[in-house]
């Protein structure tokens, strides 16, 4: 399987080599900035205590320290980069990018600083600060052309593709058709889907080593682009031919024929997949993933794929990831029960702390098949045993809530909410649960309430959104609200059917009974699990357009669906009894 992977150098290897630069490179004591006026002697002291209690791992007190050396000279730009350098190993990302901005605005060549503001900008996936900061780097040491060599790549991945062939070709043209930067430029093409081009590039590099499996590799993925997948497998017979047992021959095989839907010839070539021990564990796992997420590939040879994974279990005895692969398959393959059965026996086979992935994955398949008793029986011992789980908690409340124990929920919702901290997601999902448990317990002010603070805190969440405008539906409230609100959910998410039944709902409440029927029905008409709640709601809204014949229909599919929705029977004898 070939990798399309940005070859960025890890920034200690990148900067390997820059200490020959003339100017100054990295910030020592005899370096730095002085300011007027400021003892100096204490400054030294100061900052070499910092320093030390660095290297001995105490990052507090050698922030303490900094942060009086900044108070005793702020000009200072080495203490705001070892700041940076303290706040960032910390994950405080924001406070790192204060003070290395800092840092560089007192000395804007600094290529240290430089590097960190470029580094921290891809790590956030802001590209184009990113690039800002390796243009900088590369105005200041044009000589570093591992630096340009990065800056092609961020290009390419920011879809700047001229801009990268620019920098590929100039190495190219430097050194002469070679591994680096012709293959980055190759891959580049191929993103901007300019295949020929690197056809022509691949071609020329396999004059000089035609049995190169990464050129060969590219070929085939090149031919593939191309569409003429005739060619691809050519290419890859040759390679399998010549090395059968190359780990990348047979995942980039496998990759091939699940995207062309070979799965008669792949599903032979797993068992050497599992076997071949130069292919990572790694890499094994996630060629499973990718299998089970092909839809095509699970409804035509699940139970095979489900052979495989026991052989792949086998291989791995005791590998806990590896077994959470066979529930994964249920899942997708919609046997719940199965899923939950396996990830049972999981857990008893991993009884440590270590199994908390597949209690995790437990309590959300019982989510996912509404069995509420056995999700809080689970979700209690799962909250419990992990008691620093925001997830468990949740999902306990939830089923307590389904359980109507609206107490206790409130109580787990209290403590997720204190595992959360200042979590913004976190606290928009503890908002978006407690506003329904109040609900649910017809306490309808503190719910409002709670959604209010909710939207106030974030007005564009789209769970806290929909529930409002749902329940204030149900109240027949402030009904133009929310409309509004309904409204603004499905233009972000056209084709979420639990968001669309809402703004159907609405519509109903509101009057607009051709428009919420056609909302409806286009729910009923998606591919998703069918609903109770669909049917009731289509029920009512052909009530209201006086078809009692076609909502007597929906409502017998409602109740079928879901048995304790005695209420329509009630419904339908005054429709029979109207018509």
């Amino acid at each position: 399987m070939i990798k399309r992977i940005i070859n960025l150098l890890v920034l200690l290897i990148l900067l390997q080599g820059l200490g020959s630069c003339g100017r100054k490179i990295t910030p020592s004591l005899s370096a730095i900035t002085r300011g007027k006026g400021y003892d100096s002697a204490t400054f030294d002291y100061v900052y070499v205590e910092a320093i030390r209690q660095k290297l001995m791992g105490n990052n507090a007190d050698a922030l303490n320290y900094l942060e009086h050396c900044a108070k005793l000279n702020p000009v200072s730009d080495a203490v705001y980069y070892q700041m940076a350098r303290i706040v960032l190993l910390g994950g405080d990302i924001n406070n790192g990018k204060k003070y290395a901005k800092k840092a560089l605005e007192l000395d804007p060549e600094n290529i240290w600083y430089i590097m960190m503001l470029a580094g921290i900008y891809y790590q956030q996936q802001n590209l184009d600060s990113a690039i800002f900061y390796y243009e900088q780097a590369v105005k200041y040491y044009p000589e570093k052309e591992d630096l340009k060599l990065t800056l092609g790549n961020i290009y390419s991945e920011n879809s700047r593709f001229d801009k990268a062939s620019a920098i590929f070709e100039s190495l190219d043209k430097k050194y002469g058709i070679n591994e680096t930067s012709t293959i980055a430029n190759i891959r580049n093409l191929m993103r901007a889907e300019k295949f020929n081009d690197a056809e022509n590039l691949i071609l020329e590099l396999l004059k000089e080593n035609p049995d190169e499996f990464l050129y060969n590799g590219l070929l085939a993925e090149i031919y593939r682009g191309k569409g003429e997948n005739e060619k691809a497998r050519e290419v890859y017979k040759i390679l399998i031919d010549r090395n059968p047992e190359s780990p990348e021959t047979q995942l980039s095989l496998c990759d091939f024929l699940i995207n062309e839907k070979k799965y008669d010839e792949l599903i032979p070539l797993l068992n050497t997949v599992i076997i071949n021990r130069s292919i990572t564990r790694e890499d094994k796992i996630s060629l499973f993933l990718k299998m089970i997420e092909t839809k095509d590939l699970v409804e035509q040879r699940g139970e095979k794929l489900h052979l495989t994974l026991m052989v792949l279990e086998s291989a791995y005895k005791g590998d806990l990831i590896i077994k959470l692969l066979r529930p994964e398959l249920y899942i997708n393959q919609g046997k719940l029960e199965d899923a939950a059965k396996r990830l049972e026996e999981v857990i008893i086979e991993h009884p440590d702390n270590e199994s908390y992935f597949a209690w995790e994955k437990l309590l959300l398949v019982y989510l996912q098949a509404e069995d509420y008793v056995k999700l809080e029986e689970r979700g209690k011992e799962c909250a419990t045993r992990f008691n620093r789980s925001f997830l468990a908690k949740m999902l306990y409340a939830t089923a307590l809530t389904e359980n109507r124990k609206y107490d206790t929920a409130l109580e787990e919702v209290r403590k997720a909410e204190i595992l959360a901290g200042e979590n913004k997601d976190m606290i928009m999902q503890v908002l978006s649960v407690r506003a329904d448990i109040y609900y649910r317990k017809e306490d309808f002010d503190a719910a409002f309430r709670i959604f209010d603070e909710a939207i106030e805190k974030d007005n564009s969440d789209l769970t806290i959104l929909n529930n409002y405008a749902y329940y204030l539906a149900e109240r027949d409230l402030r009904l133009k609200e929310a409309e509004k609100m309904a409204r603004q959910v499905i233009e972000t998410e056209k084709d979420n059917s639990t968001f669309l039944d809402t703004y159907g709902w609405v519509l109903y409440k509101r009057g607009k009974l051709r428009d919420a029927e056609k909302v409806m029905q286009r729910v009923i008409d998606s591919d998703d699990k069918p609903s109770s709640e669909w049917y009731e709601h289509m029920g009512f809204i052909k009530k209201k357009r006086k078809d009692c014949k076609s909502a007597i229909e929906n409502w017998m599919i409602a109740i079928k669906l879901d048995n304790t929705k005695t209420k329509l029977e009630k419904e339908i004898e005054k429709c029979q009894a109207a018509q």
